[in-house]
């Protein structure tokens, strides 16, 4: 993995433009962001919907490439990458989707070993342990061969969070984590998240609509019509 001085920020955006469509259709999406993420730092951006958080998360997770401005995720520049560099970045990255994207043909252990298949020069024994290890880690030490239609929207999400941190990336993207779950199952979620990913000193960007759960920021980050409006530390009160 890609090393970064402990002094330079993990996720370093600036200047940064995107657009969708080409010629009359042509729109813009985001207009300068300017933001600045340090090592284990746990960032959640909210906002309205359409306001340009998922759109923001998957430049950094370079799952699109950045058109203008400048975006460094790792000392490493993604605007204008290639979709080679864009691979290499995205192998530092760990994912978290709103509807967990499991495999439902594989078993709870088989979808998260799926998260160390592109880490090179692990032993499939290995992979094993350690996605065990995981699971166990996430509370699901007796549900390793059950397979995802077998399991609650809870354990899926914990899986999916099992996958997401098996191979110990340095940055965690989280689109919407507890969007589909209820109060308390999405409050474990997150608390899991956070105390993993503090054990691990990787960095969290969390997108999300629950402000349920903004306690667990150290800042919180407002998006709006393209706009980063707000960048601060978490002072909203949770109800």
């Amino acid at each position: 993995m890609q090393s970064i001085n402990s002094f330079e920020p993990v996720i370093c955006i600036e200047n940064l433009d995107h657009y969708f469509g080409k010629s009359q259709l042509r729109k813009q999406v985001l207009f300068n962001i300017n933001l600045k993420i340090n090592v284990g730092e746990i960032i959640i951006m909210t906002g309205p919907s359409g306001s340009g958080k998922t759109t923001l998360l998957t430049l950094v997770g370079g799952l699109r490439s950045a058109q203008s401005g400048s975006l460094r995720v790792l000392g490493r520049e993604l605007c204008g990458a290639s979709a080679k560099q864009l691979t290499q970045a995205r192998r530092n990255n760990g994912y978290i989707f709103q509807a967990h994207n499991l495999h439902s043909s594989l078993t709870a252990i088989q979808n998260v070993r799926m998260g160390l298949e592109l880490q090179p020069k692990i032993l499939p024994q290995e992979m094993l342990m350690r996605s065990q290890a995981m699971l166990e880690a996430v509370g699901l030490a007796n549900r390793l061969n059950y397979y995802p239609d077998n399991l609650s929207g809870g354990q899926k999400q914990r899986v999916a969070i099992a996958r997401a941190l098996v191979s110990q990336p340095k940055i965690v993207l989280a689109d919407e984590p507890t969007a589909a779950l209820d109060k308390q199952s999405g409050r474990d979620v997150v608390e899991l998240m956070q105390k993993l990913a503090k054990e691990q000193g990787c960095t969290i960007l969390l997108v999300t609509h629950d402000n349920r759960i903004l306690d667990i920021a150290d800042r919180i980050v407002y998006m709006e019509d393209g706009h980063l409006v707000r960048d601060g530390v978490s002072t909203i009160a949770v109800e």
